[in-house]
């Protein structure tokens, strides 16, 4: 096996696009830790594969149980964990999605709720990239990954993976300053480093790695496509293992 090689967005989209079938929809998941970049990374993909396919981002965070719902749960402190997602109604979409136009439910990380304003609808594009949690398998339960054509899991180190967490979430705690509506807003009365430190033991060591270490990475091994980002957020591909670039 060759040592796994830097590859960009544009590459990694012509990989997906050849596990594309021509006049289907083709369903790829993407996943990995918290903060890892998912979404950044699934924004990169639709915009290299726009010249050839059509192609919508579907995050999983759109199918969490509302914060109503979690909290009469009692789940609102494992948000992210298998249990605060609909399953059914995400593996139900998702097989639609191939045949017919669906709702997407979407989420919003500044009220960190679903939020009725930002569903939508797509019909039947190329590629359908669903990027989030909820791919592992849990409680014996697979469906999820059953409905996907490919899977993409985007690896880290535990100590990056934190240290993305945590800037994100002095990114939103800064923006709460302007946006008392936001979620974020509650954590203004702490101080900068005192933000900072909550969001590190509390919220990260508590709560988001404990997740990422019994559930997210259980997705790893059955991933097709096995990506390793560095702190400089360079992507190098650890599987398949392609010698070389046409």
């Amino acid at each position: 096996m060759t040592a796994a090689r830097l590859i960009t967005p544009g590459a990694l989209g012509a990989l997906i696009a050849s596990r594309c079938e021509p006049g289907a929809v083709t369903v790829i998941g993407l996943t990995g830790s918290v903060a890892a970049g998912k979404s950044t990374l699934a924004t990169e993909l639709a915009a290299a594969l726009a010249p050839r396919l059509r192609v919508e981002v579907v995050q999983t965070d759109g199918f969490l149980l509302p914060n109503d719902e979690l909290e009469s749960r009692g789940l609102m402190l494992r948000k992210g964990y298998p249990e605060t997602y609909d399953i059914a109604a995400l593996s139900v979409t998702l097989e639609a999605a191939r045949v017919r136009p669906v709702r997407i439910p979407g989420y919003s990380h500044a009220l960190y709720d679903v939020d009725p304003a930002l569903a939508r609808t797509i019909d039947r594009p190329d590629l359908v990239l669903v990027e989030g949690l909820g791919f592992a398998p849990a409680g014996g339960d697979s469906s999820v990954a059953q409905s996907l054509d490919s899977l993409v899991y985007l690896d880290a180190t535990e100590e990056d993976l934190e240290h993305w967490f945590v800037e994100r979430f002095m990114a939103l705690w800064r923006a709460a300053e302007q946006d008392p509506s936001s979620f974020y807003a509650q954590f203004r009365t702490m101080g900068e480093t005192q933000a900072r430190g909550f969001a590190r033991t509390v919220v990260w060591r508590r709560i988001n790695l404990p997740n990422l270490q019994e559930h997210i990475v259980r997705a790893r091994p059955l991933a097709d496509i096995l990506l390793h980002k560095s702190r400089d957020h360079s992507l190098r591909l650890v599987r398949p293992d392609i010698p070389a670039w046409g």
